[in-house]
């Protein structure tokens, strides 16, 4: 029996480990000062994987940065020095030293950064709970390892298990139903007491990120006509020109309240830019035609005296929050729904790493089978052949014979083998297979010891909690 070395066969879930912080641990300020572009993000990746070659211990690593969240999740066979790389390259690279990063970050190996992954894609780490933007950025996340070389099997596959849960979290489960956005409750309210918006004018006031979805939202909806108006025109063209609308000067509001059905203003000025005189000659041009008026600014853009005007129906946050407080507590209810899909898609992937590890000794067992099999095959045909030569159905038969009987005889002692490394015994069974059938197998590196594994007190020295 002949032996090889295979340097990332064998990985078992102790060998995952994740780096990280969030809104849970650290401040916007903090998060800011930690954030990374895309170009930043590649520069980490190449870093971290390629780093001092020798030194680097890093096998795959992979990286999710959102406004959010900063997670680095990486393969390797000594976490603990891994994780030490990761937080002082990222402090590096920030020009920080590493004190001032770890009272922030949280570290998980093993089954609890599987499942943290899998929390994230699925929308129960989310700042608003069950927003759907965090399912693409795990995907980009992957993508980008992908396409940086970072990434490997073990990352790769964690990944789509992540993407796979997180959908059907949302497909399955009510965790992204009901919106929790301000800018979509106005619009679904907008819905509600004007009906059909293709038939229907809006006009959107500021060009900020709450503008930008009420927009959008509309321009999905079909708003028949939509005109955004900005202090500074460019950002209102910009908008118009992302959402279907036309950009008016901020001298030509009065004309735009005058034709609007409905108004979302969403600035960001200090005080209100819709007086209650205003208002009230927009809507003596309107001859009684009603106006829809949603206030999502704060401070507010709109005169709460409108509410005195004939025709006028003005809604701000406080009106809204209700709406929003109702769809968080409907999707707070899905929560115990997506966390028994997490368990199912956590176990599942955890049965393939696994069963990964006695992949070198199945793969060698069928490559046996299949040489024995061809050897037979071979001198069966060569006396068959020799009495019907240009008989070549006799071929064909003989070669399906001897696969079948490989393929049958083989499956058995196959699914045993996956099974038993599903049940933390595939070590030992894949040994003695390897023994018995004296195979040549691709032997993975011993494991780590116990002073190289990831251990709490190793870490927590430097303020870094650790969940192993």
């Amino acid at each position: 029996m002949r032996m090889k070395s295979q340097k990332d066969s064998d990985m078992d879930a102790s060998s995952i480990l994740l780096v990280g912080l969030s809104h849970h641990t650290a401040p916007i300020a903090v998060r800011e000062r930690f954030s990374f572009d895309a170009e930043g993000l590649r520069s980490l990746l190449s870093v971290l994987r390629s780093n001092g070659s020798e030194e680097c211990v890093l096998q795959e690593v992979t990286a999710l940065a959102t406004c959010n969240r900063l997670e680095v999740y990486a393969v390797s066979f000594e976490p603990t020095l891994a994780a030490h790389q990761i937080i002082g390259e990222i402090a590096r690279q920030r020009g920080t030293a590493q004190a001032e990063l770890t009272p922030y970050l949280y570290v998980k190996t093993g089954r609890p950064a599987i499942d943290h992954l899998f929390h994230v894609a699925s929308g129960l780490d989310s700042l608003i709970l069950g927003e759907a933007q965090i399912l693409g950025q795990v995907a980009d996340a992957y993508e980008t390892a992908q396409r940086c070389g970072a990434s490997g099997p073990i990352l790769a596959r964690l990944f789509q298990a992540a993407l796979h849960c997180g959908k059907r979290a949302r497909r399955e489960t009510a965790i992204s139903s009901y919106t929790t956005s301000v800018s979509h409750a106005a619009v679904k309210q907008a819905r509600a007491l004007l009906g059909d918006l293709s038939r229907c004018s809006a006009l959107i006031l500021g060009a900020g990120e709450m503008a930008e979805l009420a927009a959008a939202a509309l321009h999905q909806h079909r708003i028949a006509s939509l005109l955004c108006i900005n202090r500074t025109h460019a950002h209102a063209e910009q908008l118009a020109a992302q959402t279907g609308g036309r950009a008016l000067a901020w001298s030509q509001l009065n004309e735009a309240l005058a034709t609007a059905d409905l108004v979302i203003s969403a600035t960001a000025a200090p005080s209100m830019v819709l007086t209650a005189a205003t208002v009230a000659q927009a809507m003596h041009a309107r001859n009684g035609r009603p106006l829809v008026m949603f206030d999502i600014a704060h401070p507010r853009d709109i005169d709460p005296n409108v509410d005195a005007l004939p025709g006028v129906m003005r809604f701000d946050l406080d009106h809204l929050q209700h709406c929003i407080d109702a769809n968080l507590g409907r999707r707070q209810a899905a929560v115990p729904e997506v966390k028994a899909i997490i368990a199912e898609e956590s176990i599942a992937f955890m049965e393939w790493l696994a069963a990964r590890s006695v992949l070198p000794a199945v793969v060698a067992l069928r490559r046996r089978g299949e040489a024995i099999a061809q050897q037979e095959t071979e001198r069966t045909l060569r006396r068959l052949l020799h009495e019907h030569p240009d008989d070549e159905r006799i071929r064909q038969e003989v070669e399906r014979l001897a696969a079948r009987i490989v393929a049958k005889l083989l499956h058995e002692p196959t699914v045993r083998l996956k099974a038993r490394a599903a049940n933390g015994d595939g070590a030992c069974f894949a040994q003695a297979l390897t023994e018995l059938f004296r195979l040549e197998v691709a032997m993975p590196p011993s494991a780590p010891s116990t002073m190289q594994r990831f251990s709490a007190q190793s870490i927590a020295t430097n303020g870094v909690y650790v969940h192993e």
